[in-house]
């Protein structure tokens, strides 16, 4: 008989991937409402996954540095900015290059990170009482 895994998410990496998901479900109405170009919803849900990826890798890079001696954690924390970084940029120029998506909107996507975090006392309200009903069941 399999055991079921219990998959541990921190609370507040759940929040923000809650409300870069919300700003993009936004986003995206209003960009129905403007236009039906199917390259800038492309554009905005491409950046809207780099922001969870981001926000992801962030979490992980500081829970991993917390471990380390503090010369060590700064090397680290830097390392893996500029690796976010650059990965951004890749992502950016080649959506420039193959017109399969708009960049601009791909970078409207990836903000949903910065929003969210300005977000979060609302998203941690939504998301505690869909964590409270969960934990009923």
């Amino acid at each position: 008989m399999r055991e079921k895994r219990k998959i541990k998410i921190d609370a507040t990496l759940f929040d923000l991937c809650l409300g870069i998901f919300l700003y993009g479900v936004l986003c995206q109405v209003i960009i129905l409402f403007f236009s039906r170009k199917p390259e800038y919803s492309i554009g905005l849900w491409i950046g809207a996954v780099l922001a969870v990826i981001g926000a992801i890798h962030m979490w992980w890079t500081i829970d991993k540095s917390l471990d380390m001696a503090s010369k060590d954690a700064t090397k680290t924390v830097g390392t893996q900015y500029l690796l976010r970084y650059f990965i951004l940029v890749a992502v950016m120029a080649l959506l420039a290059v193959s017109g399969f998506a708009n960049p601009l909107f791909a970078f409207l996507g990836y903000m949903g990170m910065k929003v969210s975090a300005y977000m979060q006392p609302l998203t941690h309200k939504i998301s505690s009482k869909f964590l409270e009903v969960k934990s009923n069941e």
